[in-house]
């Protein structure tokens, strides 16, 4: 095998290894960005029943 092909392929080998490790930080980061979001979103209220539970029906 000649060296152009060694090197051709370790080139190759390299550049895909750089590009996951970039995709993966960009994951990180959005996932990280996600959750903080999600973090800072304010507690949703249980909604009160107008009169659930108040007031009873007993008319026949």
């Amino acid at each position: 095998m000649e060296i152009n092909t060694i090197m051709s392929s370790q080139i190759m080998e390299l550049q895909h290894t750089v590009q996951m490790s970039v995709m993966q930080s960009a994951l990180n980061l959005n996932t990280a960005a996600a959750v903080e979001l999600l973090e800072d979103l304010p507690q949703q209220q249980v909604a009160i029943h107008p009169y659930k539970g108040s007031v009873i029906d007993i008319s026949i």
